[in-house]
């Protein structure tokens, strides 16, 4: 069985997706479906929602994202600071109610909750009422990011999956998809999901 990042370099290869590249999900079968460490919306220092919007449950599609910035944390410190930093940002410059993700992954392999399971993000264009959206703390356009980080963030999807949050036949997407008129290739494509027939679902927006 490849390892994490061998599928995730994979992928970066065969330029299917520029930038952060969210195909790695399905490299999963050796994994035991362990549940990842939560990080509170308490424990991390949270400012309240100024509204919360209620999703539909089990939403079809999970949106990957990731930071950009801040940039990736490695300690559990460092990751609450970069919550903080990204709440800031979203609440007072860009005006949202919340930080925009349901989640986000940090480099310490902790998930930290953004709005949750059941609160709409504020992260994708006519997908926020319908998905999770979880963050991978970080600039991954050209780096591959920690095994651990990755695995974590695999985890919470199973664990969406398995406690009703996210549909067992749901889409995933990568928030670039969403956000340019780029579609990978069909060849490389059909060539990548190849390694990844583990019950996950793909799928290509238009």
């Amino acid at each position: 069985m490849p390892s994490v990042h061998n599928l995730f370099r994979l992928v970066l290869n065969l330029n299917i997706v520029t930038g952060l590249t969210v195909f790695f999900f399905g490299m999963a079968t050796s994994f035991l479906e362990d549940e990842p460490e939560i990080v509170s919306r308490e424990d991390w220092g949270a400012n309240p929602p100024k509204s919360v919007q209620n999703l539909t449950l089990p939403v079809p599609f999970v949106v990957i994202h990731h930071s950009y910035r801040p940039l990736a944390c490695e300690t559990k410190n460092d990751c609450i600071k970069a919550m903080k930093s990204m709440q800031n940002y979203h609440q007072n410059n860009r005006l949202w109610n919340d930080i925009g993700y349901n989640f986000a992954a940090g480099g310490d392999s902790r998930i930290y909750v953004g709005r949750g399971w059941t609160a709409a993000g504020a992260h994708a264009t006519n997908y926020n009422s319908k998905s999770i959206g979880i963050c991978i703390i970080g600039d991954w356009e050209e780096q591959l990011p920690p095994e651990g980080q990755l695995k974590a963030v695999k985890e919470l999807v199973e664990m969406g999956v398995k406690n009703g949050y996210i549909s067992k036949d749901y889409k995933l997407i990568g928030h670039r998809q969403i956000k340019s008129k780029f579609m990978p290739s069909l060849i490389h494509l059909n060539y990548t999901l190849s390694f990844f027939r583990n019950g996950m679902s793909w799928t290509i927006p238009v």
